[in-house]
């Protein structure tokens, strides 16, 4: 294997989970549910309904979907959270791409999308209404999840995302 394909291989992760909302009455954004795909389009995740970028962010592109790395799940879960997949909000749950491709500006090719990463999302208020959280337990919550919420993307190229593609960065 030369060289750069070690490199890519390394820099290359995947999508274990796909996760959207859609509008029901008033409820919030999370959890979200696992879906077989996504469809990605300039304005974000077909059928998934964001409440804060809809009435607060005025459909703000540079939040039109969320990515988060499964690691922050498992190290959650290793510190006493029960936080499953879809809870924090993410469409796109990924795995195995290096902490160093996690920064603004950055460009990933998951199947046919593009995303470029936007900026961090910060936890939220709204994450106290998770069964496990609540508010006895929500400034902690908040606390714990300090740069590891996610990241949110604008979309540069929409596309169908499926489980287990690969994320590139381009």
């Amino acid at each position: 294997m030369s060289g750069n394909a070690a490199l890519r291989q390394q820099t290359t992760g995947r999508i274990v989970g796909l996760h959207l909302k859609p509008k029901e009455g008033r409820t919030r954004g999370i959890p979200k549910r696992p879906v077989p795909w996504l469809i990605v389009t300039p304005d974000g995740v077909e059928g998934d309904f964001n409440r804060w970028r809809t009435e607060k962010a005025a459909e703000d592109p540079d939040q039109a979907v969320l990515l988060l790395e499964e690691e922050h799940l498992g190290a959650l879960r290793a510190e006493g959270w029960p936080v499953r997949p879809g809870d924090l909000g993410e469409n796109l749950l990924v795995a195995g791409l290096p902490s160093c491709e996690w920064r603004v500006g950055a460009r990933l090719r998951l199947g046919d999308a593009v995303l470029e990463l936007s900026k961090p999302c910060d936890p939220c208020v709204v994450l106290y209404g998770l069964p496990y959280v609540g508010l006895e337990r929500g400034p902690g919550f908040i606390r714990t999840l300090k740069g590891r919420r996610g990241w949110f993307a604008r979309v540069i190229r929409g596309g169908t995302v499926t489980p287990d593609a690969r994320v590139e960065p381009i």
